[in-house]
């Protein structure tokens, strides 16, 4: 099984893998959200969805089901 966004924890890091699906908006691909660049969920909403991240210093709320296209390699605390 691989991570995605939506396997992230409160705090939790990684580095995004692929966003290969066409189901992933244009406006999110434009805004950074691009294979290499670092991710750090900040905060989820009550019912878990949206999920507010960040991504190279750019900070995004996006649902849960787009973040599930998006795969990732988590990054151990350092």
């Amino acid at each position: 099984m691989q991570n995605t966004l939506a396997h992230l924890r409160q705090g939790e890091k990684g580095i995004i893998t692929d966003v290969s699906s066409i189901d992933i908006p244009l406006k999110l691909l434009e805004m950074g959200c691009l294979p290499g660049n670092s991710v750090q969920l900040l905060q989820v909403a009550p019912f878990q969805d949206p999920m507010y991240l960040n991504i190279n210093g750019t900070h995004l709320a996006i649902r849960k089901e787009t973040a599930s296209l998006i795969l990732i390699e988590k990054v151990e605390h350092e």
